[in-house]
């Protein structure tokens, strides 16, 4: 019997997360880890789960994530995107108070790059005119 499974996809900065929602009591594990324990932070676990609040689908899903590359702030970010990407594949008459909340747009705002002939992307030399 092959149970029911929500995907999403979410990006922030570099990183990229997997979700899928699966029917239970609200588990939510992240790199074969559980929530806590792989964000310290607890304002990142409450980012995560914003869009289950929004939605007011707390403790309806489990949740498994394979989140890469960047840090945790970003992995934070891609992971609430992919949470509600998923929810819009269980019920697309969540989106209006998914875009309400801004949780359907992706954030991209990336590093800038370094720039030749300075010292960063935006800071210069010291300028000396003699």
């Amino acid at each position: 019997m092959a149970t029911v499974e929500y995907y999403g996809t979410g990006k922030r900065k570099s990183s990229t997360a997997r979700v899928r929602l699966l029917p239970g009591a609200g588990q939510v594990i992240v790199n074969k880890r559980d929530l806590s324990e792989y964000f310290k932070n607890e304002t990142q676990r409450t980012v995560i789960r914003y869009p289950l609040a929004v939605t007011e689908n707390v403790g309806r899903f489990d949740i498994r994530a394979i989140v890469s590359g960047g840090g945790t702030s970003g992995q934070a970010g891609a992971i609430r995107l992919g949470i509600a990407k998923a929810l819009l594949q269980f019920n697309a008459e969540l989106r209006p108070r998914l875009k309400k909340a801004g949780l359907l747009s992706r954030d991209s705002r990336v590093k800038e790059r370094k720039k030749y002939g300075q010292k960063g992307a935006r800071k210069r030399f010291q300028f000396s005119k003699r």
